[in-house]
């Protein structure tokens, strides 16, 4: 076994090391000191490089034109608007649409008309040139036979027009259905409903 001095370059080594470990405050002020080191690090070496030139991209990332095979380019969080340019516009008031109240209409009619043993598709099937794309997914989520009304009892009445969506409630022998219409340039559309009581 070496015998240990107070003397040479081991006894130096011993020293720095264990001075951290002798109490608790010189352990607490080594890592703050080291902390403290490591962030002017950060801070200072980034400065004293320079900064690195920009990558100059080559023709092929500049150029917007899609290739056949690859996916478009997508905008990157930096480029996309932060805020609006301009206030939302509020929707402009209009007269009912007598298309949209019958597209409602129709619409309430192939909701009421669930057969038993009627299948989630074929139900839907009849609403389906009524609604909206976006709202099919959440149509094929509705069991039919869950739905408490049968038939209709009175003619819809429009509780809110736009010039681009109709709110309509049609009355059935379960809850009423508030029904909302959109215009969606290919013709009036459901785009949702609910139970209105």
């Amino acid at each position: 076994m070496p015998i240990r001095t107070n003397r040479g370059r081991a006894a130096v080594y011993r020293r720095l090391w264990g001075w951290p470990l002798r109490s608790p405050r010189h352990l607490a002020g080594t890592l703050v000191f080291l902390a403290i080191l490591v962030t002017a690090l950060g801070i200072v070496l980034p400065k004293t490089m320079g900064k690195p030139a920009a990558a100059q991209p080559g023709p092929s990332a500049t150029s917007s034109v899609p290739r056949p095979g690859l996916a478009a380019p997508v905008a990157t969080p930096s480029t996309l608007p932060t805020r609006l340019s301009s206030p939302l516009a509020t929707p402009t008031s209009a007269p009912p649409n007598p298309e949209a109240v019958n597209v409602a209409k129709q619409w309430a009619t192939a909701w009421v008309n669930h057969p038993a043993g009627i299948s989630n598709a074929d139900w839907l099937n009849g609403m389906r040139a009524l609604t909206t794309d976006e709202f099919l997914p959440v149509m094929s989520t509705v069991d039919p036979s869950n739905i408490p009304a049968t038939r209709l009892t009175g003619d819809p009445a429009v509780t809110s027009s736009y010039t681009s969506s109709v709110q309509v409630v049609v009355p059935t022998d379960g809850p009423k259905l508030s029904i909302t219409v959109v215009n969606t340039g290919a013709g009036w559309r459901v785009a949702d409903y609910d139970q209105a009581g």
